[in-house]
């Protein structure tokens, strides 16, 4: 056999071996050992695009959820931050345990940044509501308000707290008129704007669910009975016949939930002694299995 003729063989072998798989991020094709498996959904991509995609998601501040680039993923797999170790550099990774910590400390009632400046202490908010209490922060002494971050104002409002302020400094009110465009969560406090349409706001930041007149929290109101009554009534921007297949549609869920388990509890106690059944013989194998460690 001539070299060529040799050589020709080997590469044959090497691409039944190896065959190249295309990445669907950049459509370039890789071996095997160039791509990288999602642990949770694993999906397969070129090690290259999954370093560069998440580099952008930690550049950006998306860090509370990486999940897997592709948006047909039916598992929409989630990158923790072992894997996310693994994947970037020890300065993209500083970012991003930082970002995420931030982020942490934002979105917990509980928990709030000192802000005073240079003091980047974490404070726990004793007052698990979002009323305004005041907090202590142990590092520079500093009791500021809760909600405004303001220094503690025990007679006024946060807003009347901000007038006295400088002029640039008074942003957005804490307590808006009913119709204005602009207004806070009342979780997490985070502005929100509102052009028309329904008037049942999600807060993108925090996932609080609430009125957007009166800033009643909405989170177990399913069938928006809110608007039934009281001031907000007939103001939730929807026709009646789309309120009431709403309600339909999530009374038929928790109903057609219901059916499904009165369906299957009979099968569930006849198969109940056999779990158990089945159970105890495998306990008893494994305890006859194992030596006994007083004979010799």
């Amino acid at each position: 056999m001539t070299m060529a003729t040799y050589s020709s063989s080997k590469n044959t072998v090497d691409l039944a071996i190896d065959p190249l798989i295309t990445c669907r991020l950049c459509l370039s094709e890789c071996t095997l050992q160039d791509m990288y498996e999602l642990q949770e959904c694993r999906c397969l991509y070129c090690a290259m695009c999954v370093k560069q995609y998440l580099s952008v998601m930690i550049n950006e501040g998306n860090v509370l959820s990486i999940t897997c680039p592709d948006a047909q993923c039916k598992k929409q797999g989630k990158l923790e931050m072992s894997e996310i170790q693994k994947l970037v550099d020890e300065q993209i990774f500083m970012r991003y345990k930082r970002i995420r910590f931030q982020k942490e400390v934002d979105l917990d009632p509980n928990r709030t940044f000192c802000p005073e400046a240079g003091c980047e202490t974490v404070c726990h908010v004793c007052n698990k509501s979002t009323k305004p209490s005041p907090v202590d922060c142990h590092s520079c002494g500093l009791k500021f308000c809760s909600v405004c971050k303001t220094k503690w104002h025990d007679l006024k409002t946060c807003d009347e707290a901000m007038t006295t302020q400088k002029k640039e400094d008074i942003g957005i009110p804490f307590s808006n008129r009913e119709d204005a465009k602009i207004k806070r969560c009342p979780m997490c406090h985070v502005p929100i704007e509102r052009n028309d349409g329904c008037a049942q706001m999600l807060c993108k930041r925090c996932k609080h669910v609430f009125c957007w007149y009166c800033l009643t929290s909405l989170d177990d109101d399913f069938l928006l009975r809110h608007y039934d009554n009281g001031p907000c009534k007939n103001k939730l921007g929807h026709t009646r016949a789309s309120v009431i297949w709403h309600r339909t549609q999530v009374v038929g869920i928790f109903a057609g939930f219901g059916v499904l388990l009165l369906v299957a509890s009979p099968f569930l106690l006849l198969a109940a002694p056999c779990i158990l059944c089945c159970k105890c013989k495998l306990c008893k194998c494994c305890d006859e299995d194992e030596p006994d460690p007083l004979s010799t």
